[in-house]
């Protein structure tokens, strides 16, 4: 058989957690103020469309 040599395991380097935590806030605010406007739109289509 073929020699494969030993396994590596490659890590990242320069990791911005930083970035990576400003992304996650967006994704959450975005989140929970889409939901709300999800839940405003719902009530104004009840009340005017009822």
């Amino acid at each position: 058989m073929s020699e494969h040599g030993a396994i590596e395991y490659a890590t990242a380097d320069g990791n911005d957690y930083a970035e990576h935590q400003r992304t996650y806030e967006l994704f959450t605010g975005l989140t929970k103020w889409g939901t709300v406007a999800l839940a405003v739109l719902m009530v104004l289509m009840w009340t005017f469309l009822l």
